[in-house]
């Protein structure tokens, strides 16, 4: 029998990334097999041929084995274990079971296995005080609130439409091939979020993210049409000073949106509709100075854009003068704001970046003290794959931390049982492996987000499906983020019905209700700071989470939170507690402070602090 967990500490003496030059502890334990030597297998990502090295571990009481690793660099390593037993036959190889998860592995004598992820750092990140306790908010800004007295719409776009009433439902208007020929506005703006101030302070909410803000010809403003411009439906550039200034005197901040991989057709970039002055686009002439910016396949109407969107042409990738006057220290786009007060950045697709200009516009913020930088990335971060190259964007430099869509999906399909808790417990131990600390405990995490559809509604209406999942979302590591409306329980499907505009004074108070119960234990409890540590657990068809915090002044804080994903009643049996990825000391905390007990369907226990 052979054993090891990467999530075990036994095993493993450090939960998630290391920095290069830092050395690493594993141990393995090994019975019933006729031992002669016991070997960690390790190499850097993509060198396993020629770049592999075999540390031999040492032998220790009770048929443990235990070696230390030292990678002298940043970046992916991959690790397996190797059991030479009796001479003459093939080696014993040790490694997880699937290639994408870590946790325990399994025993094979073919050398084709998968392998244990080690992300090494060139740095742990520091990240803003501010940031890592806060709790944000995501706002698409057309739809939040027009702050107008009148309810003007502030300068209408041609060619679009404005809806009757706040209550009517998003809605596109596309020609035969699909694509949108009439936008739709609501005229939220920028004054109508300053007003709305008060509210966010009394449901918690310490920071913001707003969706795009910059000139467009949409209402969600990813089609940039020039990056150095507050669109004119939003308000003018003393509306935005005023609303910084307003947001800081709150003792708030606030993050914008940077889409920075593609721009509008209708900008003055590209200008393919000719409806810029003096008209230097790239579709104007082949001398415009934004011509390298992108890339024709037939000049000047067939090119590449994202997706196949025809409104959204790609930036080329490469172009230097492109990354130069988004990132320039002294001149660039994300200097110019930043300078005026933004608190940080949110990179669209970032995973279509690359590295390199990720980490000029990180260098460019630096100039700014607590600023920080977060990508949108759908997947694992830490080894994302786009495109045909390997991403490096969490070993130091560059990202700071990642829109967590893993988690938003793994406790949607826990919820609606479609994962099993200990796969949920497995995929939550692995993003915590593979992430730097920094990250896994700061992480900017969403339930909901403009593109995802309404959480309320990916959970079928269920409000105690609801109260489940947000439970456990506030008790996770990480920085959260509601997307507007979710907390008054608006529903929808995904784009544009996720959309909707702000219900004011019509919200579904059940819902209310579990957000403010939710963020009031969050923001009050010392043991969910995103320092304590975090200790995911279950037995049969129950789970659990277990944070824990000695503070400055040496007293110790723990929260547990018990739950039951079904939807029927079950009897959560300490007895039938999992122990595979826990310590003897972590089992036997958990034993002693856990009580078997009923929970109903899609129900959940906080252990009252006495007995924790």
């Amino acid at each position: 029998m052979i054993f090891y967990n990467s999530f075990n500490r036994d095993c493993r003496d450090a939960a998630g990334a290391i920095v290069a030059g830092q050395t690493l502890t594993l141990r393995i334990q090994v019975t019933d097999l006729p031992v002669q030597n016991v070997a960690i297998e390790i190499f850097p990502d993509g060198e396993q041929a020629t770049n592999t090295q075999r540390v031999r571990m040492q032998p220790q009481a009770d048929n443990w084995y235990v070696g230390k690793v030292t990678p002298p660099s940043a970046g992916l390593y991959f690790y397996r274990f190797i059991v030479d037993t009796d001479p003459g036959q093939q080696a014993i190889y040790y490694a997880p079971k699937d290639k994408v998860y870590g946790g325990t592995g399994e025993a094979t004598r073919d050398s084709n296995t998968s392998c244990y992820q080690l992300t090494v750092l060139s740095k742990e990140e520091t990240l803003p005080d501010w940031y890592r306790n806060a709790i944000f908010y995501h706002i698409f800004v057309d739809r939040f609130n027009n702050g107008n007295a009148d309810g003007h719409v502030n300068n209408p776009k041609p060619n679009s439409f404005i809806y009757g009433t706040h209550n009517d439902l998003p809605y596109y208007v596309k020609d035969a091939n699909g694509q949108i020929v009439r936008w739709d506005f609501y005229g939220g703006n920028l004054l109508g979020i300053e007003q709305k101030l008060p509210y966010l302070q009394e449901l918690g909410v310490t920071a913001l993210f707003l969706s795009p803000i910059f000139a467009a010809r949409s209402n969600h403003r990813y089609d940039t049409a020039d990056y150095e411009k507050i669109d004119s439906m939003l308000g003018s550039l003393a509306d935005f000073d005023h609303f910084l200034t307003a947001v800081h005197a709150a003792g708030m901040h606030v993050i914008l949106d940077g889409v920075f991989n593609h721009v509008g057709a209708d900008s003055k970039y590209f200008d393919l509709y000719h409806s810029f002055e003096p008209r230097e686009g790239a579709t104007d002439s082949p001398s415009s100075p934004y011509y390298d910016w992108f890339t024709f396949t037939q000049y000047p109407n067939k090119y590449d854009a994202w997706w196949g969107v025809g409104d959204l042409p790609t930036v080329n990738k490469d172009s230097e003068s492109f990354h130069h006057y988004i990132a320039d220290p002294k001149t660039g786009v994300v200097s110019y704001w930043t300078k005026r007060g933004v608190d940080g950045w949110r990179l669209d697709v970032a995973d279509e970046l690359r590295d390199g200009f990720i980490g000029q516009i990180r260098t460019a913020m630096d100039q700014y003290p607590d600023r920080v930088l977060i990508g949108e990335v759908w997947e694992d971060a830490s080894n994302k794959i786009a495109y045909g190259n390997r991403h490096h964007y969490l070993e130091g430099g560059m990202l700071q931390a990642v829109m967590n869509y893993p988690l938003r999906n793994q406790l949607v399909a826990l919820v609606n049982g479609q994962e099993s808790v200990d796969d949920w417990v497995q995929a939550a131990l692995t993003l915590q492996e593979h992430y730097p600390r920094s990250v896994f405990q700061n992480n900017f995490n969403n339930i909901g987000t403009h593109d995802t559809e309404r959480i309320l509604t990916a959970l079928g209406g269920d409000t105690n499906k609801l109260a489940l999942l947000v439970n456990i979302f506030f008790a996770t590591p990480g920085v959260p983020c509601i997307y507007y409306g979710d907390e008054v329980g608006v529903t929808g499907g995904k784009d544009p019905d996720n959309r909707r505009f702000f219900p004011w004074g019509q919200g579904n108070k059940a819902v209310e209700a579990i957000y403010t119960d939710a963020l009031q234990r969050r923001r009050t409890d010392p043991a969910l700071a995103n320092d304590a540590s975090f200790i995911p657990f279950y037995g049969y068809r129950w789970g659990g989470i277990w944070r824990h915090i000695v503070d400055a002044q040496q007293h110790s804080h723990d929260a547990l939170l018990v739950f039951n994903p079904n939807e029927i009643p079950i009897l959560a049996d300490i007895r039938q507690l999992h122990t595979d990825n826990l310590t003897l000391d972590q089992t036997a905390y958990l034993q002693q402070h856990i009580q078997t007990t009923p929970i109903p369907a899609y129900g959940y226990q906080w252990l009252p602090a006495d007995m924790v």
